[in-house]
């Protein structure tokens, strides 16, 4: 005859209760953070695995939030994270997402192939060195760049200071467009 243990009433109550916290939070902030991980991946998939890990890793580590807007900065931020991650971690990993082509490009003749390709390479360039810089310049310019908020926003979120902001996104543009130059 094998004993196992019976969780109490109050610890199961208690899990389902922060299981529904969490389920809640999800329905929130799905979208934020799939659109935030897509613009910094440029891939539907890769922007539902991020999706997935940072959900998984909210459930993990159990954070609690003050608020509404304090889960939805923190999931944003942890989405553009983990999106970084994932596109430094496919250095070589080249793909082309289907959702971007037209089915009637081909024979659309206003449509010009080697120019999609070109705006193709120059995005994929774009995102593999945004991948390379310094965390906190990264998350920065996808905030400010590719999420469209201001400096005040960016800093806000960050926790950091507007001039902070602004010089670090000054020399990350000016690194960026230094790295690019060769890809027009």
């Amino acid at each position: 005859m094998q004993i196992t243990a019976v969780q109490p009433r109050t610890e199961r109550i208690a899990v389902a209760d922060r299981m529904e916290g969490i389920e809640d939070i999800f329905r929130a902030h799905q979208d934020r953070v799939f659109r935030a991980a897509y613009r910094v991946t440029g891939n539907t998939s890769d922007a539902e695995d991020v999706l997935q890990t940072v959900f998984l890793r909210l459930i993990r580590h159990g954070h609690n939030f003050d608020g509404v807007d304090d889960a939805g900065r923190y999931l944003h931020r942890a989405g553009v994270n983990a999106a970084l991650d994932l596109v430094r971690s496919r250095k070589s990993a080249a793909s082309v997402p289907l959702e971007g082509t037209e089915p009637n490009s081909l024979r659309d003749p206003c449509h010009n192939p080697s120019q999609h390709q070109d705006t193709t390479e120059k995005r994929e360039a774009l995102r593999a060195a945004v991948a390379r810089l310094h965390p906190t310049a990264g998350e920065m310019f996808i905030l400010r760049y590719f999420e469209g908020y201001d400096n005040a926003e960016v800093a806000k979120m960050m926790e950091t200071s507007e001039g902070t902001v602004a010089v670090t996104l000054h020399r990350t543009r000016a690194r960026l467009q230094k790295e690019l130059e060769g890809i027009r």
